[in-house]
């Protein structure tokens, strides 16, 4: 009689767990400073104005992270390039007929619902890798509009550096609605991405959770009497 037996892999070295994190209190912080920024309440006090400054506490916080945001993006791309092959940029893109139906598998196993054979990918499968080089590009555009329009308040090196991107886009206005709407991409990405990994981690019983605090994953071996 078989046996199945579950091999213990290392795939997300440290840098690529530190990001993850890192990544994640930004993204929840910029979502919640911008929501702010974008609707402020109107606080009733009988202070004057210019001894609150409570939103120019939140305007500091959105600057702040975004700066964390922008440099930690640019050293997951560096780890990219130098970590393991499960770290690696290449891996991102669906190049290959093998990643390709794979990726269509995976459509059909996790948004369809339809019998499909196991994908048993021990990094980020075709559709996950394709999702993060999409989130990699909008938060590239994020970090370009939102830099843009600190510029005219900002003379940052960063901030100078994008100061044309608001013209390009039809002025403030147009590149402040576009950062705005593109930000609830990633609110719809986290819930969709808790979702898949709580349902892969039980569904594959593989590790997929905790591998991004340890850094292990599982592969089934499959083999004795």
């Amino acid at each position: 009689m078989g046996s199945t037996l579950m091999k213990p892999v290392y795939v997300w070295e440290i840098p690529v767990r530190i990001f993850h994190w890192v990544n994640a209190a930004c993204i929840v912080a910029l979502c919640a400073t911008g929501y702010l920024i974008g609707d402020p309440p109107a606080l009733m006090s009988s202070q004057e104005a210019y001894q609150g400054y409570w939103f120019g506490t939140v305007r500091f916080l959105h600057f702040g992270t975004a700066y964390l945001f922008t440099f930690n993006l640019i050293y997951r791309i560096f780890w990219g390039f130098v970590g393991n092959k499960y770290a690696r940029l290449a891996g991102f893109f669906p190049s290959t007929k093998e990643k390709l139906d794979e990726l269509v598998c995976v459509v059909k196993l996790d948004i369809l619902q339809m019998v499909c054979k196991p994908v048993e990918s021990i990094g980020h499968n075709a559709m996950a890798a394709l999702t993060y080089l999409v989130l990699f590009l909008v938060s590239f555009f994020q970090i370009a509009t939102g830099f843009g329009l600190l510029s005219a308040m900002s003379g940052s090196v960063l901030s100078a550096s994008f100061a044309w991107v608001p013209a390009l886009l039809g002025g403030d206005m147009a590149a402040r609605n576009l950062h705005h709407f593109t930000a609830w991409f990633f609110v719809l990405f986290a819930v969709v991405h808790v979702y898949l990994v709580c349902y892969h981690d039980y569904v594959e019983g593989r590790g997929v959770l905790s591998s991004i605090v340890g850094g292990w994953k599982f592969i089934v071996v499959k083999g004795g009497k």
